[in-house]
């Protein structure tokens, strides 16, 4: 990202506060900010914080002889590789849609000739609005990126869709933007649309007695931030997921299951689909047989020294990948492993007979925690190596791959 460009609109509302974390997200990823704030965006953060940050001067008003004279409001909408409004107020867009232009932020949008990206942040109520939502769709027609808001606790005390989005999932968005390779979200905002994706997330649990299970240390959270991109991409997305403490993306058919084999029977049922990617961490094992009653020790006149026998467990990932009737168009594999982890993904790629193999190296908190960092690989070796991100940025990143292999698809059958 060295030497990309933004320019940032802060408009006004109390999420304007984040755009300063944006900012430095964004220097850290390499990418410089050029940065307007709006007069309402003035009542949460000011410029001279903004400038201190971004290491530009800031601009505020249109009709400014200096700022006219120094860059002028033409050249400024056209500087920057990318525009980004963030937050973008029910205001500014409202402007944005109806090319109204009364003041620097909006005349700069209206002049701009660089993809524009909005990152909406408003009141519940404001957000579900009808006039929100027809300025919205007409955005989008428009060829404008616009981020769905995050929905949670807001300041005004309400609960529902509108928070701004976390500054590690925007820089992540502006950064696929950016990206010389696949981008999920441009000019169409469903490029999934008619798919149907199958994701399997989560542990499983295997019993060993009414109490007691075998299970591995999964959160599912990069099960859960793959279904969630799909289905924002427009897929029908059906999640096949073990017990996590998630909540599950809206627009997404969440399958609960316990153990391997339920999994199993969960996704042969949702066949067929066009993509299947296994994210789950499945138990290799499981007893071959569960205790009826709770096992005890010794002294609660149990055994003491109790042998655990254990059956294989029946392998998903391959089961679907060979398939001679109902296969999957594209089968992806996830392997995490603690060590040889590009050998070791290269060699299940080929035994599972999948498509394609996203390795990660699980030694460190990769399990639980909210960052990863892996690598695609396909038939033809490892593809690409992303840096580390959060797990929802991998995931933006492999539905644009995604989205761009059933792209090529098409185009070879039109082609024919």
């Amino acid at each position: 990202m060295s030497g990309k460009r933004i320019l940032l609109v802060i408009g006004g509302g109390i999420a304007a506060y984040k755009s300063l974390e944006l900012i430095r997200e964004l220097a850290r990823r390499g990418i410089a900010s050029r940065c307007i704030v709006t007069k309402g965006g003035q009542e949460f953060v000011t410029p001279l914080s903004v400038s201190a940050l971004s290491g530009e001067k800031v601009f505020t008003e249109l009709f400014d002889l200096d700022d006219e004279a120094d860059m002028g409001h033409i050249q400024l909408s056209r500087s920057a590789d990318l525009v980004v409004v963030c937050p973008a107020t029910a205001d500014l867009m409202a402007k944005a849609a109806n090319g109204l232009a009364n003041d620097l932020a909006s005349t700069t949008l209206l002049a701009t000739d660089k993809p524009v990206l909005m990152v909406p942040a408003m009141n519940v109520r404001m957000w579900e609005h009808a006039a929100t939502q027809r300025n919205v769709e007409t955005l989008r027609n428009d060829g404008v990126t616009v981020m769905d808001p995050d929905e949670g606790a807001m300041a005004c005390g309400e609960f529902g869709p509108g928070r701004l989005p976390e500054p590690l999932e925007i820089a992540g968005r502006i950064e696929a933007l950016l990206s010389d390779g696949p981008v999920l979200y441009g000019l169409d905002p469903k490029p999934l649309a008619g798919r149907h994706a199958l994701v399997t997330a989560g542990p499983t649990r295997e019993p060993l007695d009414p109490v007691r299970f075998l299970s591995n240390h999964s959160s599912g959270k990069q099960g859960y931030a793959i279904a969630g991109a799909l289905a924002k991409a427009g897929a029908r997305v059906t999640l096949v997921s073990g017990p996590v403490a998630l909540q599950v993306p809206d627009g997404v058919d969440h399958v609960p299951v316990e153990t391997a084999r339920e999994m199993l029977d969960a996704c042969q049922d949702a066949l067929p689909s066009d993509v299947f990617i296994s994210v789950a961490a499945v138990a290799d094992w499981r007893p071959s047989r569960a205790a009826a009653k709770k096992m005890k020790l010794k002294e609660g006149g149990g055994d003491p020294h109790p042998t655990l026998e254990l059956s294989e467990n029946p392998d998903i990932l391959a089961t679907l990948s060979r398939k001679k009737k109902n296969r999957p168009d594209l089968v992806i594999g996830f392997a995490a492993e603690t060590h040889d982890v590009d050998a070791l993904a290269i060699a299940k790629l080929k035994r599972k007979r999948c498509d394609w193999i996203v390795s990660n190296d699980v030694s460190g908190d990769v399990m639980g925690g909210e960052m990863n960092e892996v690598a695609l690989v396909t038939r033809e070796g490892i593809e690409v190596r992303w840096p580390r991100m959060t797990k929802q940025d991998v995931a933006t990143r492999l539905v644009a791959r995604i989205t761009e292999e059933f792209g090529d698809e098409a185009d070879k059958i039109a082609a024919q």
